[in-house]
């Protein structure tokens, strides 16, 4: 697929930081660490991409907005649209070896996501969206599962960790899924989360306390592969909320109604 110039240049920037990241994860062992908070790290490797992120989509396109992880927001010229990014989702699974994390850059035209790229470097899958163009992985269309029934479907999450006081509700989600479904997966990086989603990998994703950047791009590639994206609180705003719930649309009704409860 051949992608507008704004596509192309989201995937140019994700392959360039990932080759960077790609080297600092083979000497894991080596790198600068500090710690922002429990159970959540930043490496100069973090830092490293989105310094070359903001490089390469600012330097392409320097009226637009930004909004990272690792910076401080920043209002373009053009105020209609900005570049969300987050240079390094999985941090944890990339400190400890687990070769599970990714780039997620998606940009905003008018409040409405209208592109998403998520890189998996360690796999080198590339999945990406654009609003009413499809959604893919590297050279493959994308589509959500086919699975019409919660027992034979599995779903992803992510566990409150480091005291965080939404574990109660988690627990509780977990107690009406389980005995529901196929099983829940947990592997630490909500954009991949999302694209395994649109590649039908997982039936279904939920989460809370999330930020803009974790979602963007996942929700497009999602809904850009047939699924059904949703705020979890009906009539909420998934970006400023910060919670999520997604699945294709034969299974969305059923799994909606056991998370919300």
């Amino acid at each position: 697929m051949v992608g507008s110039a704004n596509l192309n240049i989201m995937i140019k920037a994700a392959r360039k930081a990932g080759r960077g990241l790609v080297k600092d994860f083979r000497e894991v062992e080596n790198l600068q660490v500090s710690v922002k908070g429990a159970g959540d790290f930043v490496s100069r490797a973090d830092l490293n991409a989105e310094k070359i992120l903001k490089e390469e989509l600012m330097g392409a396109r320097p009226t637009y907005g930004w909004c990272a992880e690792e910076s401080a927001e920043e209002e373009g010229q053009d105020p209609t649209r900005r570049w969300i990014v987050d240079p390094l989702d999985g941090t944890t699974n990339f400190l400890h070896g687990l070769p599970h994390w990714a780039i997620s850059i998606a940009l905003e035209h008018k409040g409405q996501v209208v592109a998403g790229v998520i890189f998996d470097p360690a796999k080198d899958e590339m999945f990406y969206a654009e609003k009413g163009a499809g959604a893919w992985m590297n050279d493959t269309r994308l589509r959500v599962s086919g699975r019409s029934r919660m027992i034979e479907s599995i779903f992803a999450t992510g566990l409150p960790f480091g005291g965080r006081a939404d574990l109660p509700e988690t627990l509780k989600d977990l107690g009406r899924l389980l005995p529901a479904c196929a099983g829940v997966r947990r592997f630490g990086a909500a954009a991949l989360d999302l694209a395994y989603v649109a590649a039908g990998r997982y039936d279904g994703f939920w989460e809370r306390r999330l930020n803009a950047w974790d979602m963007a791009a996942g929700m497009i590639i999602v809904k850009e592969a047939g699924g059904l994206v949703e705020p979890l609180a009906p009539g909420g705003d998934i970006l400023s909320d910060g919670e999520v719930i997604c699945a294709n649309d034969a299974i969305f009704s059923n799994f909606s109604k056991v998370i919300r409860g």
